[in-house]
């Protein structure tokens, strides 16, 4: 195996016995762990639908084409909600992520003992929770509609907008406000003028990447009552309107596609 030497350079020496056998028993390990996971998916799957799968979506594709074109002008209005939903939702979510991710990053905290630890648990918990969960117990607490879909993906993109930040903030060099704070300025000019400048570009280019990602994620929502073009899915499916059904996946499509477009040239020009 290969290790560095003092001046730098690799050399290859062999494994020890010990080495050996402790990469062995990890291998094997890894590979009874695989099996039983297998073994546990296998004696819960129902093998007779999985076998028939192909004749099942051979029957759908029939019932979905043609599409039921006419009702494409329907979906005007769901859609531009679903648009709603994801760029006011993430808007919302910058808001909520900038000051914890400046209470978040070491250089900013106001307490490294207090303050940070609870701003990072916040920022966890956003991450490790999906927006339709987030949409689901809004619905609950709130009641179908949009609000509870913008909810959703604002309280969804605060982990991965304030993650981002908080990280580029650590990673900012800090002469400048050093600098600034020796001449006489005070904390907060010398975040504004020394630091913000610095992170501006990736907060731009992360707030458009998420929003991105919003569009995508708020196509769905409407599946449990949040409002957007989901809600006109999940009436179609209950109706059996299969070919209404192909109409709306494709201007889920387009509009993803669409979302993708506008975010790269606007990186772009960000770049």
């Amino acid at each position: 195996m290969p290790v560095l030497v003092r001046d730098g350079t690799r050399e290859w020496r062999r494994r020890t016995s010990a080495e050996q056998w402790l990469r062995f028993l990890g291998a094997l390990g890894l590979t009874g762990l695989l099996v039983a996971a297998v073994s546990a998916i296998s004696a819960q799957t129902t093998w007779a639908f999985i076998l028939d799968a192909g004749l099942q979506l051979q029957d759908l594709a029939l019932r979905m084409f043609p599409p039921d074109g006419a009702y494409s002008v329907s979906l005007f209005r769901p859609l531009l909600d679903t648009l709603h939903i994801a760029t006011l939702g993430t808007a919302l979510g910058v808001l909520i992520a900038l000051p914890l991710a400046f209470a978040s990053a070491r250089p900013t905290t106001p307490s490294r003992r207090y303050v940070r630890p609870i701003a990072i648990l916040l920022l966890v918990t956003s991450r490790s929770v999906n927006s339709i969960i987030w949409a689901l117990m809004l619905v609950v607490l709130l009641g179908p509609g949009m609000l509870a879909g913008v909810l959703a993906i604002a309280f969804r993109s605060v982990g991965f907008v304030g993650k981002l930040i908080y990280e580029a903030i650590e990673e900012a060099p800090t002469l400048p406000v050093t600098a600034m704070e020796t001449t006489g300025a005070g904390r907060a000019q010398a975040l504004a003028f020394g630091l913000l400048p610095q992170i501006m570009p990736t907060m731009a280019g992360v707030s458009i990447y998420r929003w991105e990602i919003n569009i995508r994620e708020a196509t769905i929502l409407g599946l449990v009552g949040a409002g957007g073009i989901g809600m006109a899915l999940q009436a179609s499916i209950d109706a059996l309107r299969w070919s209404r059904v192909s109409v709306i996946l494709f201007a889920i499509l387009g509009t993803v596609v669409f979302a993708e477009l506008v975010s790269a040239r606007i990186r772009r020009g960000l770049g």
